[in-house]
């Protein structure tokens, strides 16, 4: 095995001596590349995979998990604009299991951590200024967790704490907030976050919390709510709302029997804002019920008596007709009263109705015609009536429409046009162009980098083979003729054969110098010139 790869290595040896100059230089430069390739392509394979550590991270607090990173020793990345770190995917969660254990990052603001450590001898003042604080912090920190919010700033003003307390003086705030690519924050998003800081402040009202973005605007609403526009910007904002609620309730319905972006619904809606008590009384003079029930049942017996009569002994002993004209007269009467007193049936009501009820709507449908064929050839074919009145109940029900509803007379125009979908077409036209550039550029980049790869291989196995072809031959001979010619032969014969291989005659006392000198080149050379010679035969 040793002296086969000593015999490579000199033959390798032998060879090189046996190049020239140009050859030389292009076997170093196409080794170079192939050698560099290879060491790209191990590098490239054996890098990292980065994934993200931490986002949204201020410059001060970015500042301090690079240095824990580099005090541990860990890769990084930086994304843009420096607010994301990434690391190598498996020390994610280790870095982050190890810079919670170190308190980093600690968010934007001072939160509750400010009670960590004791403070002995602190005033009362600023123990409430630090409590205030840490509200605060606390506070930006769940707002800054809210989709589309990139940072926010809370401010809190409470009043002075005195012994006499001013019921006039009530606690408010102000949150400013930053989002994402200056888009504006959703509505409800906004009650969320007044919302949420009126619960976190003992005090604090709802209308007490003003919220405002990047871009000047005041997302809380107007801020004179009690003043002469307050009621009328309320109830502009109670009908956009209600508009926008019912419009989208109704295209929502017809995308799934349409598809998106085939209908478009706009409502127009008339509040009623009058606020009415109203309280009723009703008696029903048929319908009695009775109250009390009074029976008084008297009777009353009167006796009357002869006044001439005499005693019972003369009644007993006298005639009979006698005693019958002497006897006594009794009379009873009897009184029985009844005295009844009846409620005459009374309905009482009370109603109140509550400002903002739906006097009116009036909704307008525009529904894409079907398009047929395609390119050059689409044109747009109107639905059937049947169709067209399916589409209108659907709407109908989506919105609340009654038909012969003289109370509120309701209004619905449902039509259908061809829209113009041409820009939407350029524009998908073009994102696929460019798709499809880019893919075919990535396409050809990559194939041109093999191209080149494989053109400079080829290059260099050329010049291999033409090293072993005649010109090795020659120039390995010219070489080792001097090399013979000093220590075979006299001056007088190497100068002759040499000035014989320099005109290109070959003759005899050349092929000497040349067997001696390498008689195996010699033997490669001799073949390779009757394969020639027999090539042009």
């Amino acid at each position: 095995m040793g002296d086969n790869l000593r015999q490579l290595g000199q033959q390798l040896v032998e060879i090189w001596r046996q190049l020239g100059v140009s050859q030389r230089v292009s076997v170093v430069l196409g080794a170079g590349v192939v050698l560099g390739g290879l060491v790209g392509l191990m590098l490239w394979s054996n890098r990292p995979d980065y994934a993200l550590l931490y986002g949204k991270l201020s410059d001060a607090e970015a500042a301090n998990v690079i240095a824990a990173l580099e005090d541990a020793k860990v890769p990084y990345q930086t994304g843009r604009g420096g607010s994301s770190i990434m690391v190598p995917t498996d020390k994610v969660y280790s870095m982050r299991a190890q810079l919670a254990g170190k308190g980093i990052p600690k968010g934007e603001g001072v939160g509750f951590e400010i009670f960590d450590k004791p403070n002995f001898g602190i005033s009362d003042f600023v123990q409430r200024a630090n409590y205030l604080r840490a509200i605060k912090g606390e506070l930006e920190r769940t707002i800054g967790q809210i989709d589309m919010i990139e940072s926010a700033r809370v401010m809190i003003v409470m009043p002075e704490n005195r012994l006499l307390v001013d019921s006039q003086k009530k606690p408010t705030s102000s949150v400013y907030v930053r989002t994402r690519g200056n888009a504006r924050l959703a509505q409800g998003a906004v009650n969320a976050i007044q919302l949420l800081v009126a619960n976190s402040v003992e005090g604090l009202q709802v209308a007490g919390v003003s919220v405002v973005d990047q871009l000047g605007n005041t997302l809380s609403g107007a801020p004179d709510e009690d003043g002469v526009t307050g009621p009328a910007n309320r109830q502009l904002t109670t009908r956009r709302e209600t508009e926008q609620y019912l419009a989208k309730k109704a295209e929502g319905m017809l995308e799934l029997a349409l598809g998106p972006g085939q209908a478009v619904v706009r409502v127009s809606a008339d509040l009623n804002w009058d606020s009415i008590s109203r309280t009723e009384e009703k008696f029903d003079p048929d319908g009695q019920v009775a109250k009390s029930t009074t029976l008084n049942d008297e009777t009353t017996t009167t006796t009357s008596g002869d006044a001439g009569g005499s005693g019972a002994g003369a009644a007993s002993n006298g005639d009979t007709n006698n005693a019958s004209s002497g006897s006594s007269n009794n009379s009873q009467t009897k009184k029985k009263v009844t005295n009844s007193q009846y409620e005459v049936s009374k309905i009482s009501s009370n109603t109140l109705l509550a400002a903002g009820g739906i006097k009116r709507l009036t909704a307008a449908v525009f529904i894409a015609q079907k398009v047929e064929g395609e390119g050059k050839d689409r044109k747009a074919v109107p639905r059937s009536d049947d169709e067209m009145l399916k589409l209108k109940r659907i709407v109908q029900s989506a919105l609340g429409i009654v038909e012969g509803d003289a109370s509120r007379k309701d209004e619905l125009t449902l039509e259908q046009l061809p829209f113009n979908d041409q820009p939407a077409i350029e524009m998908s036209q073009r994102l696929e162009t460019d798709g499809n550039r880019q893919f075919y550029w990535e396409v050809g980049k990559n194939v041109l980098f093999a191209l080149v790869a494989l053109i400079m291989v080829m290059i260099f196995l050329k010049l291999l083979k033409k090293t072993n072809s005649n010109d090795l031959t020659f120039g390995m001979g010219a070489g080792g003729a001097g090399a013979g010619g000093a220590e075979g032969g006299d001056g007088e014969s190497g100068a002759d054969w040499r000035k014989d291989a320099k005109s290109g005659v070959v003759t005899v006392d050349v092929l000497n110098a040349l067997i001696k000198e390498n008689p195996a080149n010699m033997t490669q050379a001799v073949r390779s010139w009757l394969a020639t010679g027999n090539k042009s035969n």
